[in-house]
């Protein structure tokens, strides 16, 4: 048996308390929103993994850490999956950082697939998710409530391994591994 896991880039605390301050007036109950103790950029889900693959995951993530400089990632800008007729997800973008999280994002998928994990493929979208709909919304006016979040913006030191447990209140995250990023060449 295996544990449900995904690599995220998470925003420090400070960041996460404005955008928390800015949503919560304006949540309603026909959406879901994500708890802001588990608001991340998603760099790759991994899905079920069994223990000795996990294993060999963090081995293989520590020179992609190593080779990754910090970067300044900034969030700002609404957008919804799959579209605004019919939202299921509703986000906020990045305005800056966003190749440097593709990059990651794709280093990331190569260490987990030489490790043994499938990972599916397909066009990375970096965003932080902030609610769910199951049926399905009309967006618009959230995406123009959202396009008025001032930007955010963070300095990327570490980008973390999650263990993702589904549960009947919700998903219960627990940080697995952190792996620090440095200048190309350390390690």
């Amino acid at each position: 048996m295996g544990r449900r896991l995904f690599l995220a880039v998470r925003p420090p605390a400070s960041v996460s308390a404005e955008l928390a301050i800015y949503t919560e007036p304006r949540r309603e109950a026909a959406l879901r929103w994500a708890n802001p103790e588990h608001w991340h950029l998603t760099l790759v889900f991994l899905g079920e993994v069994s223990d000795d693959r996990t294993d060999h995951l963090v081995e293989n993530l520590g020179p992609v850490a190593a080779e990754t400089p910090p970067f300044d990632v900034t969030v700002g800008g609404a957008g919804c999956f799959p579209h605004p007729d019919a939202a299921k997800v509703l986000w906020l973008g990045i305005r800056q950082g966003g190749a440097e999280l593709e990059s990651l994002a794709r280093r990331c998928r190569t260490a987990a697939s030489r490790a043994g994990i499938g990972v599916a493929g397909g066009r990375y979208q970096p965003h932080l998710t902030l609610a769910r709909s199951n049926r399905g919304i009309a967006a618009r006016r959230w995406l123009n409530v959202l396009e008025s979040f001032p930007s955010l913006s963070w300095r990327v030191g570490e980008f973390v391994l999650i263990d993702s447990e589904l549960t009947r209140g919700g998903p219960r995250h627990r940080v697995s591994e952190r792996f620090e990023v440095g200048e190309p060449g350390r390690a």
